[in-house]
């Protein structure tokens, strides 16, 4: 598979780019060129005031938390029922008296209030983006202290803002991708056009979310102030400038991300390379047109991973080779995920004692299946349960640390993959993801190139198969990437707002054409079958690469798709996360 190119123009100097990956980095790159930062900040005929009314607090006596709940954050929501935040602050940052009505106060900043390490004026603002699968972020309707009880005991101020998704649409309205994060950056922009009537730090905006919400915060956390958003922005009157015309920005501080599923565009080519072709059951049973589908996609992954240009942290380029058995299963990036997994063992072996319980997990979290659970006497006893099928940890009990031998031992032991082939994007567009970019209500659409030329190069192949339909063929994806949504954007353009890669990697067109976010904590369950190893992988890789310097990776042994932790609770290791990295 050829990956498609085109050079773009990066500063004004006219200094070439690198050329970008496929139709969607050219695409989009060319909006760059003719993207104001500093357009009005809505239409001229606004449903709503973007003001903060700060006469309409209330009050929690017992609690000392002054809340708002349903202020529209846009001025033309698109969608009143999701567009619209709560703000929940602790009592020492304000001072109030309370309105002629008894109930409902006016107050005013008290900067020098203070909770634990933070001030009124240094508290940092929190802001949950809970989108399992891209699904909408309901807004609160009603107050409750114990949602929110843990974030404001520390100091926090914590905003929690509806968000549209792939299951809010409408038979009106789509709310699919880009207006999740578009929605997420509009919020942030109206707690900065009121900075000056809410206590805080502005900059110190944090996000946080697991699986598709930790997916969704790394796009916002990648993409702050990107053209791509502004068309989107301007549409539903997000706050562009402050009241003197000095352009706002939607760029955040740190991103806090459990199994963020992310990087779609590539995600059907990882998912097959790392996981699918260790596989021979179900759609990867041979003689299946899906088996040839599953080796054509993993063999277009190397050429994808290496085009990116990755580096470890001593400078050394990544990259796949091919190997005597399976598909391109060497190389100094292949060493790379190696000593991921070896990391992940040895840290597990670090932070625990034997006997020791694993508990498998049963299903999605909050399905309320705990799946089962195996006590190890010692850890000799789980050294030989992950060799089971075949020798692939080495053991050294003098310093109680291990060595892995390659990828395929650990999949086949630790991570199978739950997701027919085609795990993202998929062929009949029966895959979550494909209502993420869905151009309507009931109308899932492809949405990436690279599987599509995966497709258009191999369909002669597959169409010899007797379980091949032609409706699976890349005129399907060539139809879908025509169509324009509401704003009048392709899927070129929409595939680009969500991949964070895009943001951050030279390969790509949007590379150094926003802000990103300077404090990363990023963790995953090395279990889970939902995605490759190499999704959060990469992200930190790039994220290096790009010149971010606090990153907190870990890939967590044992765990699967859940908020996982090497130790403790995620909401703990999170408040005190953002207590090491904020400005006091």
């Amino acid at each position: 598979m050829d990956i498609n190119r085109r050079t773009v123009i990066r500063s004004a100097t006219g200094a070439a780019a690198l050329a970008a990956f496929g139709t969607v980095a050219g695409t989009a790159g060319t909006a760059f060129a003719g993207t104001s930062s500093s357009s009005s900040s809505s239409s001229t005929s606004s449903a709503y005031s973007l003001e903060l009314d700060s006469t309409a607090w209330s009050y929690d006596s017992t609690n000392d938390v002054y809340y708002q709940i349903g202020k529209m954050y846009v001025a033309n929501p698109a969608a009143t029922d999701y567009e619209n935040l709560s703000i929940y602050v602790p009592g020492a940052y304000l001072k109030a008296t309370v309105n002629s009505d008894g109930t409902t106060y006016t107050a005013t900043l008290n900067p020098k209030g203070t909770v634990g390490a933070y001030s009124g004026r240094t508290a940092p603002i929190v802001i949950p983006v809970n989108t399992p699968g891209y699904a909408g972020q309901k807004p609160a309707t009603s107050y409750s202290y114990s949602s929110v009880s843990k974030y404001l005991a520390a100091g926090h101020i914590y905003v929690w803002p509806g968000l549209r998704g792939r299951d809010s649409s409408t038979s009106t309205r789509s709310d699919a991708a880009p207006w999740g994060v578009t929605d997420l950056k509009a919020a942030v922009r109206f707690l900065r056009y009121n900075r000056s009537v809410l206590p805080g730090s502005t900059d110190d905006i944090v996000l946080f979310g697991m699986s598709g919400g930790g997916a969704q915060d790394t796009v916002a956390g990648t993409s702050g102030d990107s053209p791509l958003y502004h068309p989107y922005l301007r549409t539903i009157g997000a706050a562009m400038e402050d009241a003197k015309g000095r352009p706002l920005s939607d760029a955040v501080a740190g991103v806090m991300a459990w199994c963020p599923i992310t990087n779609l565009h590539e995600a059907n080519l990882s998912y097959e390379w790392n996981m699918g072709q260790f596989a021979s059951t179900g759609t990867r049973a041979s003689g299946t047109w899906t088996s040839a589908y599953s080796t054509d996609l993993a063999k277009a992954w190397p050429k994808y991973v290496n085009r990116l240009g990755l580096r470890d942290e001593k400078g050394r380029r990544l990259k796949l080779t091919e190997s005597s058995s399976g598909i391109h299963l060497a190389g100094s990036y292949y060493d790379h995920l190696i000593g991921v997994i070896t990391t992940s063992l040895n840290n597990f072996l670090s932070d625990n004692t034997f006997p020791y319980t694993i508990t498998t997990q049963g299903g999605p979290p909050g399905s309320g299946s705990t799946g089962s659970s195996t006590t190890y006497a010692t850890v000799a006893d789980y050294i030989a349960y992950l060799n089971t099928g075949s020798t692939w940890v080495t053991y050294d009990a003098t310093t109680n640390t291990v060595t892995v031998s390659g990828l395929e031992g650990f999949v086949k032991s630790q991570k199978t993959g739950n997701k027919p082939v085609g795990a993202f994007d998929g062929y009949s567009r029966g895959q979550t993801e494909n209502n993420v970019f869905a151009m309507g209500l009931g109308a899932p659409s492809h949405f990436a190139p690279l599987t599509r030329d995966v497709v258009k190069a191999n369909e002669a192949t597959y169409a010899t198969y007797s379980d091949w339909n032609s409706a699976y063929g890349s005129s399907a994806y060539d139809s879908d990437f025509a169509q324009k949504d509401s704003v009048g954007k392709d899927m070129a353009w929409r595939n680009d707002a969500y991949n964070p890669m895009y943001f951050l990697s030279p390969a790509f067109a949007g590379y150094r054409k926003s802000q990103v976010a300077r404090h990363w904590r990023i963790r995953t369950g090395i279990m889970q079958g939902d995605t490759a190893n190499t999704t959060e992988i990469n992200i930190a890789l790039a994220l290096q690469n790009y010149g971010i310097r606090d990153i907190d990776f870990a890939t967590v042994w044992a765990q699967g798709h859940t908020q996982a932790e090497r130790t403790g609770d995620s909401t703990t290791n999170f408040i005190t996360w953002v207590e090491s990295v904020v400005r006091k």
